[in-house]
């Protein structure tokens, strides 16, 4: 069996080129940061003929993009505070994303509204609805989503059952869309890979290179191998997010852009424990609360509160988590209780600072700067306009070169894995009698995968124990923690367990359980002996135990002390002066 498309594998070997490349030669544009914006901003760069490096100091999207709602949305509370450009550029991405770019990855999700107010509420929402249906159509693409519809309490409790009757007098139901995070981000690093650029995680920006004033590259640790290399760049952009600033203070200043941290936490619980068939969307004082469909499982969340202290681990609180089961049970009839909680996890948003305290109105938009000649950086925005913010970047790139560079292409791209994947849908059944899998992983493994599918089974056609799934986590088989490692970028256990796979959430022993099989696997792609098998599985638990206690403090300032007591497989480096 053959792969249907050539993409670039990101295993060891890839990883150590890639490096080797970035060493040698002068890149048009290097890109700091390996989350959805950095990751947007190569393939889109590459894309344009330009040559280019990705480089990120842990693993792609271990900061805000594994860690956010997962979903695809235009953003109904900007809608209420009269940001009607940010909803409809939100909602044009949502359409091709959904329709042409990423449709394995991204899918239609229902949302419930429930009232709770009579007489005003219920023409207040539906005009906002109206509006937020009526922007989400662009040029050559319907919404790709059902429209929204009015229910009477009734109807609406036919469609969530789990809903108490009291607590709300009817509902609307709207549309949007969801995304694997994470694999998304993963998705587009192996699409620009595959067009030229070098790609490597593990290796951290620790400097940059001038001449005078002119930012001509940067510095770099290995953090694996514990070298350092120069990477010579005509252009560097600093897509780093929350760590934009600390980017910043490397060249000198704080510059022109400031970032702050919004945390927000989410829970996930069994399916069965909200009887539901759409998921639920809720106002609170501070925030929205989404109640998210996401496989067996419901994702609870979020919060929203400044975070000043560790960006690379955020912590949540035992309030943290009581204040979203509190506001969730108000319209449950059958209340969950924190027994209920599979998983627990905190990210932050990266959002410009404005002059109000309250994070939550702080700008989502995204800006662009040019704070020295040879620097672009790129801040703010939200997961579904990344595209966008990547287009702008490169634009800016294009602006400091000395050379003629197309235009963004992007929006006619389709990711790794997108061409082919409804043909491919629509033969599933001949699928898994051809490869012996039951249909229903054959469709996990599209609905991860799309067209790059092949390249697992042909791993568990050399290997049919690799068929079996994961013991403890049986949503996941074997040959995709292998994949992970040879095709992946995936470095350690915890990359698979946490972002790959979404293990480390998804189970009541989030990931212990399997720990031990899955390093035993990672062991033969990422040539680990016996002793850093052992490594591995021992940072994870230490992982798994920090997050559980840093759960049960009080508050951000207690979680986070415990959080940190859990060493890093890698040692972080120290940046040296500049």
């Amino acid at each position: 069996m053959t792969a249907r498309m050539g993409t670039a594998r990101l295993g060891p070997a890839e990883r150590s080129a890639a490096l080797e490349q970035m060493g040698v030669a002068e890149l048009d544009v290097v890109v700091i940061g390996g989350g959805i914006v950095g990751a947007g901003v190569a393939l889109d760069a590459a894309t344009r003929g330009l040559s280019v490096g990705l480089l990120e100091a842990r693993d792609f999207a271990s900061g805000t993009s594994s860690r956010s709602s997962k979903l695809i949305h235009g953003g109904l509370r900007y809608l209420e505070q009269l940001n009607f450009d940010l909803v409809r550029e939100a909602l044009q991405e949502r359409a091709l994303l959904l329709q042409r770019i990423a449709p394995h990855l991204v899918r239609p999700v229902p949302f419930l509204f429930p009232l709770t107010h009579l007489g005003w509420e219920r023409p207040y929402v539906g005009a906002g609805l109206v509006m937020y249906d009526s922007l989400g159509f662009s040029f050559g693409f319907t919404r790709g989503v059902p429209g929204h519809r009015h229910l009477s309490r009734r109807r609406a409790l036919r469609l969530a059952p789990a809903l108490r009757r009291t607590a709300f007098s009817g509902a609307v139901q709207y549309w949007d869309a969801q995304v694997d995070d994470a694999r998304y981000v993963m998705t587009v690093l192996r699409t620009a890979a595959t067009y030229g650029a070098h790609v490597a995680s593990r290796a951290q920006v620790v400097g940059f290179l001038r001449e005078g004033e002119r930012v001509t590259g940067v510095r770099v640790r290995d953090l694996e191998a514990g070298t350092e290399l120069a990477v010579r760049a005509r252009q560097v952009v600093n897509a780093t997010g929350v760590w934009t600033d600390d980017i910043q203070e490397l060249v000198g200043g704080r510059g022109q852009i400031h970032v702050r941290a919004s945390k927000g936490i989410h829970l996930v619980v069994p399916r069965d424990r909200i009887h539901s068939l759409t998921g639920i969307i809720l106002r609170t004082e501070k925030s929205v609360l989404f109640v998210i469909p996401w496989g067996r499982h419901w994702i609870i969340g979020t919060t929203d509160t400044r975070w000043d202290l560790d960006r690379a681990h955020p912590a949540a609180s035992r309030s943290d988590i009581d204040y979203v089961l509190e506001h969730v049970n108000e319209v449950l009839s059958v209340p969950l209780t924190r027994d209920d909680v599979e998983g627990v996890y905190a990210g932050l948003r990266p959002l410009l600072s404005g002059e109000s305290e309250e994070t939550s109105k702080l700008s989502r938009e995204h800006v662009v700067a040019h704070p020295v000649p040879g620097l672009v950086m790129i801040a703010g925005g939200k997961y579904t306009t990344y595209r966008v913010m990547a287009r702008d970047a490169v634009d800016a790139v294009a602006h400091g070169l000395d050379q003629r560079v197309p235009p963004s292409c992007t929006d006619r791209i389709p990711l790794a894995g997108a061409e082919g994947y409804q043909a491919l849908w629509n033969s599933r059944h001949r699928m898994a009698q051809s490869s012996g899998l039951h249909v229903a992983r054959i469709e996990h493994l599209l609905q991860r995968y799309g067209s790059l599918i092949d390249e697992v089974l042909v791993l568990i056609e050399r290997d049919p124990s690799l068929a079996r799934p994961l013991a403890g986590a049986d949503d996941y088989l074997r040959a995709e923690i292998v994949y992970a490692a040879t095709h992946e970028g995936a470095r350690h256990l915890n990359d698979v367990l946490a972002r790959r796979t979404h293990v480390s959430i998804e189970t009541f022993h989030r990931g212990l359980a399997v720990a031990q099989e899955a390093a035993e696997l990672l062991a033969e792609p990422l040539g680990w002996d016996a002793e850093q098998v052992k490594r591995e599985v021992e940072y994870y638990t230490k992982r798994i135990e920090a997050e559980r206690l840093s759960q049960e403090q009080d508050t951000d300032h207690e979680a986070d002390a415990i959080r940190l007591g859990a060493p890093e497989i890698v040692p972080v480096a120290t940046p040296d002066p500049v």
